[in-house]
Order: structure tokens, then sequence, then C-alpha cells
């Protein structure tokens, strides 16, 4: 995939995991985690729903009263647990979105294209970390929802799966699957890219385009790097290396005879004596 391909994945990426935040969100205020109607008839009937904060109740004239649950201390374990949890679904997307912003490559924000493939590999973790935990907790209060209504020895008033429940598995639906795409792309260039720097080749070729494509052969020169590196052979091109040799000056070769000839009077030459009184 080119940089333009990639760069509009990332949006779409982007777009799916806070639509999907967004939604997580909204459940968190919202009263149908559950629901349970108690009565027969139209103008008798009384709802009552929760979620994680507060029981309500609602009558036929549309009158609601909701109560906060009176103690943290008396509440059992699996509310505080999805308390966490879906805290920590909200944060992590909030933070998710923050290092997309910095690392997409529309946006300009980031560094070099190495360190913003880096920022997105672990914005798309941030996010695949926030869909797991809504959807821990969206899956866990449904199961235990299903398991007390289905179940005949459970003597409380039996509740339904709410609203609630189906808009958090749907947020933490596209979190998951738009930061699993992001993850790949992303992790697969920056991690590839760090690889490739990591890796110390024993020898550098170099690779000369010819009339004909492209054609390496072996050649007698050979660079040298400082003492802390290792040599590099440079591989160049069979014709390149053969017009060089032809450019080469060629000396002038001398006859034997005149070779000969200079020979003799470097041997006839008179050597100048040591002694320089006897000129005085």
């Amino acid at each position: 995939m080119n940089r333009t391909e990639i760069m509009y994945m990332e949006i779409g990426c982007f777009l799916c995991c806070f639509c999907g935040w967004v939604l997580n969100c909204s459940t968190l205020p919202t009263e149908y985690w559950n629901f349970s109607e108690v009565g027969d008839a139209v103008v008798t009937t009384v709802n009552y729903f929760s979620n994680l904060w507060m029981d309500c109740v609602s009558d036929t004239t549309g009158v609601s009263d909701c109560k906060y649950y009176p103690s943290m201390m008396a509440l059992p374990v699996f509310l505080h647990v999805c308390r966490a949890l879906t805290i920590v679904s909200v944060i992590l997307g909030f933070w998710g979105a923050v290092l997309t912003l910095i690392g997409m490559k529309c946006t300009k924000i980031g560094g070099s294209e190495l360190a913003n493939a880096r920022v997105m590999f672990a914005a798309a973790l941030t996010y695949l970390a926030s869909g797991f935990s809504g959807m821990v907790v969206y899956s866990w209060w449904g199961h235990k929802t299903r398991a007390q209504y289905v179940d005949q020895n459970y003597k409380p008033q039996k509740f339904e799966i709410g609203a609630a429940v189906f808009v958090g598995w749907g947020g933490s639906s596209l979190i998951i699957a738009g930061s699993a795409v992001m993850c790949y792309f992303s992790g697969k260039e920056g991690l590839r890219s760090s690889s490739n720097r990591s890796q110390t080749p024993t020898e550098s070729y170099i690779t000369a385009t010819s009339r004909g494509g492209y054609l390496t052969a072996p050649t007698r020169t050979i660079y040298m790097k400082p003492a802390s590196s290792r040599h590099t052979t440079v591989i160049l091109p069979s014709r390149v290396q053969t017009s060089l040799e032809n450019k080469r000056p060629i000396r002038p070769q001398r006859p034997q005879t005149e070779m000969h000839r200079t020979h003799n009077n470097r041997i006839n030459r008179t050597s100048a004596p040591t002694n320089m009184d006897s000129y005085v």
C-alpha cells in the first residue's frame, strides 16, 4: 500500500474507533442497563430499571423516581469491577484518540514516518485495550442478567437485558475492529522499519543503470571505512568498468634501442671527484 492508501485507512479506522468510543460513553448515564415490568394491564404496569449507579422506577404516567445506591461498601464486587472497567475503557479511548491525531499521516503533527507509525501502533494498542475492557463489562453484565432470568431458583425480581448493553456491545465491536486493522498496518510499517535499521550487512552493493538493464560485476576497488566498521565492496556494472579502463591514459613505450642507449650513457658517465682540494 502506498502512502495515500494508508492515510485513508488511518482516517477510516479512527472514525470507527471514535464512534465506538462515543457509544460506550453514552451508556454511562443511561439507566436502561436492565429493566423489568410488573403488571399485566397497561394502566397498572410499573417499570423497574437500573444501571451502574442507581435504581429507578416509573409508572404508567411517565413519572420516574431514581435512587442512588446507598453505600459503596455494601455493593457487590461485580458492580465495582464493572464500574472500574467502564471508566478505564473511556479513559483509554480518550488517549487513543489523542495518540491517533498525533500519529496520523494527514495531520502532520508528528515527526518522521517511522515515528508516526510507532505512535499509531501505540494508539491502536490503546484503543484495543479500551474495546476489550468495554466488551468484558457488557458481556459480563448481560451474562449475569440472563443467568438470573433463566434460573428457576432465583427468587428476587428478575430483570432483562437493557438497551444500554446492546449499545455497548456495538461500540466495543467498532473499537476492536478499527483498532485491529490499525494495529496491523501501523505495526507492519513501524516494526519492519526498525528491523531494517538494526541489520548491519557485511557488504554493500551499488547497482547502476545501464542501457540493457541492471548489471552488477565485482571490481577490485575496496573503499575502507573507519576502523570501527567493516570493509565495503562497491560493485560496478561491467560496461561502466570497461569504459573506465578504456579512458585510462596509456604511457608510450620507448624503443629498445633508445632505452639501451640511455642505459649506456648512464654507465659511461664520469663521476665527479669527491676530493675538492685538487681544484684549488
